[in-house]
């Protein structure tokens, strides 16, 4: 049973999870997620914020899709089905503390990638679609954050801001679509406690992205980053000593 006090924290990470979605189109679940999980299981945690993420994702994904490129879509979308499949597989099998110290260790890696210092971005194979959807489907699942490979990849295959947003989003749509969808089938997502407490974070997470989109353009896309990097550092690294603890 979720406690008033809780469901007041967990909307209060909603809507801080949904300004960093806003402002940059991914990355709330790499927030929202672990700090989440230190007032409520990671189950439950992952069941809620999928709901939270998939009504993030249509009010973003879907302000500009004629600018997505579709045809890096269609290389991502096969593999992140895949991955996504093989993603719930684990979740359900793998015991609590091993998924912990496994997000911890992730959250950390991807920390450390925002912080390091990146030269001028050269353009990929189209080749690693195929990796990245795969890897964006299991940790979407396994971990509720999918949008780290989706990044890595388009940003290196030289689109314009507009055309990386909005193909992003097509990504982060289907992804969380299907990830709604596994746990449906697997039964993460047929507790009322967790429809009751989306009834507070729901409304949390859009007013963070009503908030986020009038507030963006005085805000430095990177500095906004580097400051959730440090953040990611101190999350990842909790995560892992209570997993090891």
């Amino acid at each position: 049973m979720i406690e008033p006090g809780q469901v007041a924290l967990l909307a209060a990470i909603a809507f801080a999870g949904a300004m960093i979605f806003g402002i940059t189109g991914f990355g709330s679940a790499l927030v929202t997620i672990p700090l989440a999980t230190h007032f409520v299981s990671l189950q439950f945690a992952l069941a809620l914020f999928a709901i939270c993420d998939l009504a993030a994702a249509l009010r973003v994904g879907l302000e500009n899709p004629k600018n997505a490129v579709r045809i890096e879509y269609y290389r991502l979308a096969p593999t992140i089905i895949v991955g996504t499949i093989i993603g719930v597989t684990a979740l359900v099998n793998l015991p609590r503390q091993a998924l912990m110290a496994a997000l911890g260790i992730f959250i950390l890696l991807f920390a450390l990638y925002s912080l390091y210092p990146k030269k001028i971005q050269k353009e990929i194979s189209r080749g690693w679609a195929w990796l990245a959807g795969f890897s964006g489907g299991v940790t979407s699942t396994v971990f509720g954050a999918g949008g780290p490979p989706y990044v890595i990849y388009l940003s290196h295959r030289g689109l314009s801001k507009e055309q990386f947003r909005a193909t992003l989003g097509l990504c982060t749509m289907t992804s969380i679509s299907l990830r709604v969808i596994a746990f449906l089938i697997t039964g993460l997502l047929l507790r009322w406690d967790v429809w009751l407490t989306a009834i507070f974070t729901v409304p949390a997470i859009l007013l963070g992205i009503w908030v986020a989109q009038r507030i963006y353009l005085k805000i430095s896309r990177e500095a906004l980053m580097r400051a959730v990097a440090v953040m990611l550092l101190a999350s990842g690294t909790s995560l892992i000593y209570r997993a090891l603890g």
